[in-house]
């Protein structure tokens, strides 16, 4: 469907979604055509399309969640195929307000889960790291450092070049999700992180490509990270939420513990909107209620 393709392009280069929210929207899409397929008994066309009514796409989303999809997973779905119609609707092909009137379903919002000030330390520490490498070692230890000590999600740093970082920077500009570009400061601890990296490293890195590199020279891929949290997990014993972006979260809550303005923590972060930050200050109640249940008398 050529339409189809004209629509992912036109929230890559209007909208500057990420790579991954693309293949999420277009894998949606794929799967509300192959039900629409069953639903209708063909291929559904333009004109299909055009005669789709609420009782469809419930039906589409009542089919997902027989299949085991989650609420996120379905209000996710939905937007895609909203996006879509709406797509259809500036073409003049459809009249997209038969969608507008499906509510998505309601997510209960999970806090984040946080690492405590002592475990987020021991994971970045250089000592810690599991790599019988020295090298992978300082390169684990030089990640994980930015990921807690800058906030970075795993994608930001890992797209970071030498050039980026020098001996001399205090400032990262940091590209996030929509293209956004931000500024972070670098902590010396961070700097020095990266630079025994750097002095470890076997392999010659050329200013403009990639700063981290995986076992044979190549582009490292965010899965060996994760798979190096998950020996730590174990060797730490830290909980199964310990993940590489579980290091973002405690930049930010931990911030926050430590008297953080919220709205400087938007920033650092790259949020959008400062209601996903406001997220953070129930993680910081919880733990305030923890402790006073956990030390006071009479709770």
């Amino acid at each position: 469907m050529m339409q189809r393709q004209l629509w992912l392009d036109g929230l890559s280069m209007q909208r500057r979604l990420s790579a991954n929210t693309l293949e999420a929207y277009e894998r949606d899409l794929r799967q509300f055509l192959q039900f629409m397929s069953r639903h209708i008994g063909s291929m559904p066309a333009i004109a299909d399309l055009a005669n789709l009514r609420p009782t469809d796409l419930r039906a589409f989303l009542a089919s997902r969640r027989r299949g085991g999809a989650g609420a996120r997973t379905l209000g996710r779905g939905l937007a895609g195929v909203r996006s879509f119609l709406r797509h259809l609707e500036r073409e003049g092909l459809v009249n997209a307000a038969g969608a507008r009137h499906v509510r998505a379903p309601k997510t209960g919002r999970s806090l984040p889960k946080p690492l405590s000030e002592e475990q987020a330390v021991a994971v970045a520490n250089l000592d810690d790291q599991m790599s019988d490498e020295p090298w992978v070692a300082a390169r684990n230890a030089a990640l994980l450092t930015l990921l807690y000590g800058c906030g970075l999600r795993i994608s930001e740093a890992l797209a970071l070049t030498p050039a980026s970082v020098g001996p001399t920077t205090t400032t990262l500009r940091i590209a996030g999700k929509g293209g956004k570009t931000r500024l972070v400061p670098l902590m010396d601890v961070a700097r020095q992180a990266i630079a025994e990296y750097l002095r470890l490293c076997p392999y010659h890195l050329a200013a403009s490509e990639p700063l981290f590199r995986g076992a044979r020279g190549g582009v490292l891929h965010a899965a060996i990270i994760q798979k190096e949290m998950r020996k730590m997990r174990s060797a730490l014993g830290l909980p199964d939420t310990a993940t590489p972006h579980a290091l973002r979260h405690s930049f930010a809550t931990h911030l926050l513990a430590g008297g953080g303005d919220l709205r400087t923590i938007q920033e650092l972060l790259g949020h959008a909107s400062l209601s996903t930050t406001q997220i953070y200050t129930g993680v910081d109640s919880a733990r305030l209620l923890a402790a006073y249940r956990a030390a006071h008398p009479r709770a």
